[in-house]
């Protein structure tokens, strides 16, 4: 019977998803699939004290995320997907290593709507794009308390701007959830693999 150390162990090698084949793909869907059939957690959307919080991606099938990496001068650092289930709100953040004084974030918050016991509607609203410097940025939830601070940050901080929210809509659902480990599928056939913080 597989388990989550068999999951950890078949994408370690893949850093995230990036280095892995189709072949590689199959193989640790696989694994997902069995572990998703042993949830813990039947109605993860109740559990809010299990959901919320700071959870770092460990693997992905999104191209649109992995992508990041291929930016010239640039590495795909570490994945954020943040959780605010009193206000209803996810926050993607991606860490982008570059050249000394020159490391980067993506951020993008959206806000969600349950409409089963596992999935909820995505609506992105923003995005924020800087030199981690310039954003002031340490980690996950100060930047996030920034956010949520501000309506829009100064242009010399970063690049903020309204996304469409008719435009960049999609779903999550939640497929596993223990004190730890959360797996979601979305709306493109993509699958998320996260450790909480």
């Amino acid at each position: 019977m597989l388990g989550k150390a068999d999951l950890l162990d078949a994408i370690a090698p893949f850093n995230r998803g990036i280095l892995a084949s189709a072949i590689d793909r199959q193989a640790i869907q696989a694994v997902v699939s069995r572990l998703e059939d042993r949830n813990p957690t039947p109605q993860p959307l109740a559990a809010t004290d299990l959901l919320e919080g700071d959870w770092r991606l460990l693997y992905t099938t999104s191209q649109e995320l992995l992508g990041i990496d291929r930016v010239p001068l640039a590495n795909l650092g570490q994945i954020y997907q943040c959780i605010r289930t009193a206000g209803q709100r996810i926050y993607n953040l991606a860490e982008v290593k570059g050249p000394p004084l020159l490391s980067g974030l993506v951020s993008v918050s959206a806000r969600f709507e349950p409409v089963s016991d596992r999935r909820v509607n995505v609506a992105f609203e923003r995005g924020v794009l800087g030199l981690q410097s310039a954003l002031d940025y340490r980690y996950p939830s100060q930047f996030i308390q920034k956010l949520e601070a501000n309506a829009k940050l100064p242009l010399w901080q970063g690049i903020d701007f309204t996304i469409n929210r008719e435009r960049q809509q999609g779903w999550l659902e939640v497929t596993y959830l223990d004190k730890d480990m959360r797996i979601g599928r979305g709306n493109e056939g993509n699958i998320f693999v996260l450790r909480k913080v």
